[in-house]
């Protein structure tokens, strides 16, 4: 019997593998791939007469496989169905570090889940708080609610867009340099970022144009997400090449955090390196650089 240390709120999410629970074939070497994260699918990759297998197929899976490191994550069925209340005591009771709430369009839907979570934790014998939860904005109605949706319970530890269903609800269709969904994205990171959680985006669908799905990876990187959603272990190592700091983002970061300690002995809060003025926000950001490089295990220094 398997059992699974207590989830991190804030952890390395620079990958989230979806991956269907129905199939064990997949989801029994699901860690050794590679993605700091995997979401095991109850919903869309399950068909409407196979719930019961899926649910089955998870719960032994989380019962007798060594997962090590590499967070679970569960997408539940939509709160519109009659399967979200069982995925979610199938899901706690199997120890998933999270639930992930898919076409989540309101505040009110995270406290729903919340409340049965809760409920589900006391009903197996979990520990209270212990199951987080990241929601899946598929709507125009969700990326409007965005900010009230990831404040809506402690917790939340993410969100993330789904861009088919949401392309769908504005009638678009996917667009080189993704134009469709950059107001979106945007909105999004927004109120993440105001909320003090991670952001991640949509996965790319089409496996056979990689010159596309790493343009959007890079575009991602630079808009600030934390991480990218992925259908493939072949696309997991671009994404954390991507998303790594430079060495020369993490020597600059050293300079900076080495010399605000310097300056901060002599007492002094304002000054220049290499020319720009540095203050406090600007250490913050090095020591992120820094957090994350050790993270992604590309850190050498001693800081």
């Amino acid at each position: 019997m398997i059992t699974r240390k207590k989830p991190e709120k804030f952890r390395l999410r620079t990958t989230m593998m979806f991956m269907n629970a129905e199939r064990p074939a997949l989801i029994k070497d699901a860690y050794i791939y590679g993605s700091e994260s995997i979401i095991l699918d109850l919903e869309d990759a399950v068909a409407e007469n196979q719930k019961d297998a899926a649910r089955f197929s998870l719960f032994n899976a989380m019962k007798s496989i060594d997962y090590g490191n590499t967070e679970v994550i569960v997408r539940i069925n939509g709160l519109d169905t009659p399967h979200w209340k069982e995925d979610i005591r199938c899901v706690v009771a199997a120890g998933v570090d999270g639930i992930r709430i898919a076409k989540c369009e309101s505040a009110a839907d995270v406290k729903l889940v919340d409340q049965y979570v809760l409920k589900a934790e006391k009903e197996f014998g979990v520990e209270v708080g212990r199951t987080l939860l990241m929601a899946a904005l598929e709507s125009p109605k969700g990326i409007m609610n965005a900010y009230e949706i990831v404040t809506a319970s402690d917790r939340i530890f993410g969100c993330a867009i789904s861009g088919g269903d949401f392309r769908k609800a504005m009638h678009v269709k996917v667009e080189v340099g993704g134009i469709e969904m950059l107001t979106a994205r945007a909105q999004m990171l927004l109120a993440a970022r105001a909320a003090g959680v991670q952001c991640f985006d949509t996965m790319f669908s089409n496996l056979d144009d990689m010159a596309g799905f790493k343009a959007e990876v890079i575009q991602n990187r630079k808009m600030g997400f934390d991480g990218k959603s992925v259908i493939n272990p072949k696309q997991i190592q671009f994404v954390h090449e991507t998303f790594a700091p430079t060495e020369q983002e993490i020597h600059y970061a050293e300079k900076l955090v080495r010399s605000f300690n310097e300056q901060a002995d002599s007492g002094v809060g304002v000054y220049t390196v290499d020319g720009k003025m540095i203050d406090i926000p600007f250490i913050v950001d090095a020591q992120r650089v820094i957090d994350l490089a050790k993270s992604m295990g590309v850190y050498k220094g001693d800081l």
